[in-house]
């Protein structure tokens, strides 16, 4: 088989992956009668426990008599609501994510003169090895960015000479670098692949140390650096309340899972990362993206609630969109009544429509937001509410901010190693065992055959 002919499917293949089916034959029943939990989740969502954090809680029940009910969803980072965190950033002029990635790492709000020692610091290490963007991001660019930042991340290992260094100080060093570079690795990712592989013009802009990690990302993607207050301020409320969801969500899990092993910061980052491109976990607002574009195509008008009824009862039933049968960005593993992500960030979603121009847009969303829920409790048993997620309204946030839909997911990423670092760091002083899980065999045993048949 040629080189060139490597990712090619032929009859051989086809007939393994035929093989592989009728060797895949669990009875389903018996994940109820071993108590297998699949997902890691009960019926309610509810994760199977496997750890302890002071990092962050996600909330989404509360006893009553007793008795385990829904209540309206909260997110806490090392004890402080998000409410109140954001509510805090909104009308000041210091942007909230360096603060709250302090927050993550160290359990404490910093002093205005810690804040600024640290943003210093962070600042300093946005500075890429020599000729890296040339010689790594430059040579064979990816059609997808997330792979394009875990082949960056597993890179950097190499320009590392303390790359095996898995004491907390080394780690740390490690973390905070690749929280700096991340944004650098995956703007000029996306900036190769649009040269590349779409022909447009190549755009290079180094980051300026006076600015946010929100505004340094607008400022590198954007080809004449501009940009509004409002539209870093909302990329900087994005970066917050995508950048931690408490230890079980599965990338972070994976963080976990991997430092576990005793591996290298670089391998247990890259593996998260693969985790998070997952479409089920952090590609869930591109799929809302392209519901909503399908939906436009399908329903004229924007005002008329029975249309847009009609076309979220048929993408429950399989007739509308990717015909997978369900209403992206509605409903989440772990909130039920509400995602507190979803509802702090409609106000700035809203506000950035009105300064866009596309209010009417934002309407259409609300209108989906109100009537989704409804149909879906008509339509399917459910255990819990559902509600939209946070993934409902970034897509549409990312698409007026002129992001490109190849950053998407590298955004969530952008945010999200704020949470696996501090994790990382929890998995290296807490715990000194190998995560190792156990696995029911459910097969039979059989007698090695003595006599084989050879031609």
């Amino acid at each position: 088989m040629g080189t060139n002919q490597f990712y090619e499917l032929n009859p051989t293949i086809e007939e393994y992956v035929t093989r592989c089916k009728k060797t895949s034959t669990i009875d389903l029943d018996l994940y109820s009668k071993y108590e297998v939990k699949r997902g890691l989740r009960d019926l309610n969502g509810r994760g199977v426990l496997v750890g302890l954090t002071e990092i962050s809680d996600v909330c989404s029940t509360k006893k009553v008599d007793g008795k385990l009910v829904p209540t309206e969803g909260s997110l806490f980072y090392r004890g402080y609501n998000v409410f109140d965190i954001i509510k805090n950033q909104k009308d000041s002029n210091h942007f909230g994510y360096e603060e709250c990635v302090y927050l993550l790492l160290f359990g404490e709000l910093p002093t205005p003169q810690q804040l600024n020692e640290f943003a210093t610091l962070l600042a300093t290490y946005r500075t890429l090895p020599t000729n890296f963007v040339r010689d790594i991001i430059m040579k064979a660019p990816s059609k997808d960015m997330m792979n394009t930042l875990a082949r960056s991340v597993l890179t950097l290992y190499s320009y590392d000479e303390n790359a095996d260094d898995t004491s907390l100080t080394n780690v740390l060093r490690q973390c905070l670098e690749l929280i700096s570079l991340f944004p650098q690795l995956s703007v000029y990712g996306y900036q190769a692949y649009n040269h590349y592989h779409e022909g447009q013009s190549l755009f290079i802009h180094l980051p300026r140390e006076d600015y946010s990690t929100a505004e340094n990302i607008l400022h590198m993607l954007r080809p004449d650096s501009k940009f509004t207050p409002l539209e870093a301020k909302l990329l900087d409320i994005a970066l917050i309340l995508h950048m931690e969801h408490g230890g079980g969500n599965n990338s972070t899990f994976t963080t976990h899972l991997v430092s576990s092993s005793g591996t290298d910061t670089y391998s247990a980052i890259a593996a998260a990362i693969g985790s998070l491109k997952g479409p089920r976990h952090g590609g869930a607002n591109i799929k809302v993206m392209g519901m909503f574009d399908d939906l436009k195509e399908n329903v004229k008008d924007w005002n008329d609630d029975e249309a847009i009824a009609d076309y979220l009862t048929r993408l429950l039933h399989k007739e509308a969109f990717d015909k997978q049968g369900l209403i992206y960005g509605m409903g989440h593993a772990v909130y039920s009544l509400s995602d507190p992500r979803a509802v702090i960030f409609r106000s700035f979603v809203e506000r950035l429509s009105e300064e866009k121009g596309r209010s009417d847009e934002f309407k259409l969303y609300s209108i989906v937001e109100r009537l989704a829920p409804q149909i879906i409790s008509k339509e399917r048993k459910i255990y819990k509410g559902v509600s939209p997620n946070v993934d409902f309204f970034s897509g549409f946030a990312y698409n007026m901010l002129d992001l490109p839909v190849e950053l998407y997911t590298p955004i969530f990423a952008i945010a999200r190693i704020a949470g696996w670092s501090a994790h990382r760091m929890d998995e290296l002083i807490y715990n000194n065992k190998i995560m190792r899980p156990a696995y029911k065999y459910v097969g039979h045993h059989r007698e090695y055959p003595t006599k084989r048949k050879t031609d």
